[in-house]
């Protein structure tokens, strides 16, 4: 089995991100320093993966001119994928930067309709395609059932590779339990996951341990925005602080983080040394604008920053 890492990205997007003066209701909001770039959760992480000089595969589900677009984009960045036609329309996301307040806008649109053929294609992919790691990460589209990450796991577990998944809600809770190496909810997804509000530190330390111990998944990774994020992990759990960079975009750096978390893990890195380069990544990938756009001398640089563990 190769140390590749392949990525399903089922409801992937191209995102068009902007700047605007001042956005406004009713009147016409003009848009300036237009980018278009491939996205979705498992696109965003083969691209940072292939940044920061991992080997990577995406497979996508893709269809319609905006399927093409996604593609074409994609092909330019040459990026390795394997792509599953499906009959629906790629969906499009917009986000706009307010210059006026500095606030972001995000247009996320919910994608097409995926048939159980397309699917099932995008699951047989994965089990031809080698590669040591799975990350399975997006939101699921209208016709993919809620246990379709289950079936996902089933395959990692048949041919002895390690699952990661990054999703939220009935998706994310019907996996819990079945193989996952590492997940990645946000305190909102991690509150939601869990049934109730996580008002302190400690409640949330507690609740993720609790979790990782009662095997829902080995490594369980929570995003906390300004305040950093936390790795819970059976021996106990690790805060970081956020990193103290120039915002430029937030689009991505979710997924940011987690690329290289599983990269660093792929090469037989620690949890906690993983779980300080993707601090390292996701900080790099909000210093620039578009979608998951960090650089790696930033990634390295950022590491260094935070010092030894």
């Amino acid at each position: 089995m190769s140390r590749r890492i392949v990525t399903l990205t089922p409801n992937p997007t191209v995102d068009v991100a902007s700047d605007a003066e001042m956005v406004r209701a009713v009147r016409k909001t003009r848009t300036r320093n237009e980018r278009f770039d491939p996205g979705g959760g498992g696109v965003n992480v083969s691209r940072v993966v292939s940044e920061l000089g991992g080997d990577t595969l995406a497979i996508i589900l893709a269809g319609g001119l905006a399927g093409a677009l996604l593609e074409q984009l994609l092909e330019e960045q040459g990026l390795p994928r394997r792509t599953i036609p499906i009959a629906g329309r790629t969906r499009m996301s917009l986000t706009v930067n307010d210059l006026s307040t500095r606030h972001e806008y995000r247009f996320v649109p919910e994608g097409p309709e995926v048939t159980e053929p397309e699917w099932r294609a995008a699951l047989q992919a994965v089990e031809e395609e080698p590669g040591d790691w799975i990350v399975g990460s997006g939101s699921l589209p209208r016709g993919i059932p809620d246990d379709f990450y289950v079936e996902l796991a089933g395959i990692a577990r048949r041919q002895g590779r390690r699952i990661v998944l990054d999703t939220s809600g009935a998706p994310l809770r019907a996996a819990l339990g079945h193989g996952l190496a590492l997940i990645k909810p946000s305190r909102g997804e991690f509150e939601t996951l869990v049934g109730r509000p996580l008002n302190t530190p400690r409640a949330l330390n507690e609740a993720a341990l609790d979790l990782v111990r009662q095997g829902a998944a080995e490594l369980i990774a929570v995003s906390l925005g300004q305040e950093g994020a936390l790795l819970a992990e059976r021996e106990g759990v690790l805060r970081l602080r956020a990193l103290d960079v120039p915002a430029l975009g937030a689009v991505g750096a979710g997924d940011s983080f987690l690329a290289a978390m599983v990269l660093k893990l792929s090469e037989g890195e620690s949890p906690r040394e993983a779980f300080a380069w993707g601090m390292a990544a996701g900080a790099a990938a909000v210093m620039r604008p578009g979608t998951a756009q960090p650089r790696r001398a930033d990634v390295e640089a950022l590491r260094r920053q935070i010092g030894a563990l």
